[in-house]
């Protein structure tokens, strides 16, 4: 048994997601957010599960009435399950009663956890992750979540099978990342670049070259900028005026649906209003012509009709990109976000100079 997160609202098109991906797949809604599954996860391909907010594979029911017996269960599933002299981590967190309930019950098993493991498995203590980053092939990972203070599901997914499944399966506990605040940024969309890029675990860095299309106002220019890329800002309608008397930017009026760069970018930012189908093949396009080596693209809806317009792209991604997702953000509304990287030809890599901006 599987279980998924979603986004509040987003159960339906999950349950829905699943039964496309994996042919006749059974699912049930055991709470609002929590969705079930039957399926069976592969090692490969790993699914694309764009409102699947963080997964729990081989999930087991479990239940304890105090701190203690809970860090117990903990303590002998871990013990018993882990692999020696390998990376792991551990993530707790509760399921029940609003945001933050059970925050403290949590710390308090977690405390309890570490002393059990500080008194009888010192050893796999040393190699306890704290971290957030990208899996690794040797990176284990633990999952216990709490329905109620006494019932909850306990998942063990042990090296490779995080860093296969790293597309459905977070580093990030119930795959939920904060949302950023910039008040100087031109709109709060930058907060969706930044969440992608925690996720994909690569920065747009200085002396890249980017290409935003439909860059008004400019909130994702004004990342590129501030960490020192080179943007090529392509929409309609001008950036905020301190975006377009940066001299890291320019501005190229038009339609972002017909602009091509002269040459091989850095990074494809995108985050344009338009129909899916239709930033699903301005994406497909870039990808198939090379014309960048990173990409995060916002794949915006109307309604849950458009959810499956999704697939096309679930079915190129692994033919045109080496690392990649497709998920809901956080900091999404009624969106989805593509991102990854793609190899370029050693020949069609090219650095843009200053004479050829």
């Amino acid at each position: 048994m599987h279980l998924f997160l979603t986004e509040p609202g987003d159960e339906s098109p999950l349950a829905d997601e699943l039964k496309r991906f994996f042919a006749g797949a059974e699912t049930e809604l055991l709470a609002p957010e929590l969705v079930r599954s039957s399926v069976t996860l592969q090692s490969a391909p790993a699914p694309l599960l764009a409102f699947a907010r963080q997964t729990l594979p081989y999930a087991t029911p479990v239940s304890a009435v105090s701190i203690r017996e809970w860090s117990e269960r903990l303590f002998e599933a871990t013990v018993a399950r882990l692999p020696e002299s390998q990376p792991w981590r551990l993530h707790l967190a509760s399921h029940y009663g609003g945001e933050g309930a059970g925050a403290n019950r949590m710390c308090f098993i977690r405390d309890a956890f570490r002393e059990l493991l500080r008194r009888k498995r010192r050893h796999l203590l040393r190699f306890w992750e704290e971290e957030e980053g990208p899996f690794h092939a040797k990176t284990s990972l633990v999952q216990l979540l709490l329905t109620a203070p006494d019932a909850g599901f306990l998942s063990i997914a042990t090296a490779p099978q995080p860093w296969h499944w790293r597309r459905c399966v977070w580093p990030f506990v119930k795959g939920e990342v904060p949302v950023a605040v910039d008040k100087a940024a031109p709109s709060r969309a930058f907060a969706k670049l930044l969440e992608a890029e925690l996720r994909l675990g690569q920065r747009i860095a200085a002396g890249e070259t980017c290409v935003d299309l439909g860059a008004c106002p400019g909130s994702w220019t004004y990342v590129a900028v501030n960490r020192g890329a080179h943007v090529i800002a392509v929409d309609r309608s001008p950036l905020r005026e301190d975006m377009m008397a940066n001299p890291l930017v320019t501005f190229q009026q038009g339609d972002a649906f017909k602009f091509a760069p002269e040459m091989p970018v850095d990074w494809l930012l995108c985050d344009v209003i338009a129909a899916p189908e239709r930033s699903v093949g301005l994406l497909l396009d870039w990808l198939r012509a090379r014309r960048c080596r990173r990409f995060i693209v916002t794949i915006k809806f109307k309604g849950q009709a458009d959810y499956a317009k999704l697939d096309p792209l679930k079915h190129a991604l692994p033919t045109l990109a080496e690392e990649f997702f497709l998920v809901r953000l956080c900091a999404n509304k009624n969106e989805a976000c593509v991102a990854g990287s793609v190899a370029l030809a050693p020949a069609s890599t090219v650095t843009i100079t200053d004479e050829a901006r």
